[in-house]
């Protein structure tokens, strides 16, 4: 286990706001890090979870609180921590992506892993859609497919406020998004192509996106005009995925149930992944609401449990990062 995964499971483990010093003595006391003959090893802890907030590392976040001190906390955990955290102020940062290298080489699909540890860290289970899989062969059908869907939860702390939603029928306990993604974006005609692609198979979505590896800098004014216009928003992909980051936010829209319907019919991934979602909304009984999230979890797709493993999988897949 290195330093930061070290930091990562103590934070996941005390699950509150916590200081630099608590991560310390919990690293040392379950023996997750071997500091050696370290001078000041809480300093070392002190400074890693700066670089978390400095780096724009999704998965951890910072309040400042009385005294100017900092108290740290998983974003995957912001819910479960408490209200206190809203009255506080968080604090992340973004840093610039790391453009592609063009001598090497990788596939389109090899960034979807990468993606799919980027949302996981929100609360959003992903799944691709592999359009070879679908029913018929009509070329004009090749728009309406998504790369990958999405959908996250309304997370509920109390009894009260969950019985209150379902007594006056609210659909709103969940959000689903819908992703196209693209290993480069360069010109303008590539942007409004990739752009409009996104358009076309997110109708059915509450959320689209467009998400790719590296944009061009000259596209941002263009990017920020279509995103006004259409609503779609965009997604910078990092090599690092919990430095990845939302360059513009997509719009609200509902669902539409018949182009759901038309997908489920065409593609039986899709039709399953919306089975699965069912199955957790329709759920009257919470004892068996661990293994049916399980099993939704595992069907989705595969994420990256540790930077260990993301380092690896850059690395066999010639996925370009800063680290190298």
């Amino acid at each position: 286990m290195t330093i930061k995964e070290a930091i990562l499971k103590s934070l996941d483990e005390i699950n509150a706001l916590t200081t630099y010093m608590d991560i310390y003595n919990h690293i040392v006391k379950n023996n997750y890090y071997d500091f050696g003959t370290a001078k000041t090893p809480a300093s070392t802890i002190s400074a890693l979870l700066g670089d978390f907030i400095r780096n724009g590392d999704t998965r951890v976040k910072r309040i400042k609180q009385d005294g100017g001190t900092y108290s740290y906390y998983l974003t995957k955990n912001e819910q479960n921590i408490g209200i206190e955290i809203l009255s506080g102020e968080t604090e992340t940062k973004t840093t610039k992506v790391v453009k592609a290298d063009k001598t090497k080489s990788f596939e389109e699909r090899d960034l979807h892993k990468l993606l799919s540890s980027y949302l996981k860290n929100s609360g959003t289970y992903s799944k691709t859609i592999f359009h070879e899989q679908s029913n018929g062969k009509d070329n004009n059908q090749i728009w309406t497919h998504p790369d990958m869907v999405g959908i996250k939860f309304l997370n509920l702390q109390t009894k009260a406020s969950q019985n209150f939603l379902k007594s006056i029928n609210r659909v709103d306990t969940f959000k689903m998004s819908s992703y196209e993604l693209k290993k480069e974006i360069n010109s303008d005609s590539e942007l409004k192509k990739a752009f409009f692609q996104a358009v076309s198979n997110s109708s059915w979505a509450n959320y689209g996106y467009l998400v790719a590896f590296e944009f061009s800098d000259s596209l941002n004014e263009e990017m920020a005009r279509l995103n006004q216009s259409f609503g779609i928003g965009i997604i910078e992909l990092n090599a690092n995925p919990y430095q990845s980051k939302i360059l513009f936010p997509a719009t609200f829209r509902e669902l539409d149930f018949k182009t759901i319907d038309k997908l489920c019919k065409m593609n039986s991934e899709f039709n399953k992944f919306i089975e699965q979602t069912e199955k957790l909304l329709t759920l009257t009984d919470e004892r068996y609401f661990k293994s049916i999230e399980k099993e939704l979890d595992e069907f989705c797709d595969e994420y990256f449990a540790n930077d260990t493993e993301v380092e690896k999988y850059c690395k066999d897949k010639h996925i370009p990062s800063d680290q190298e």
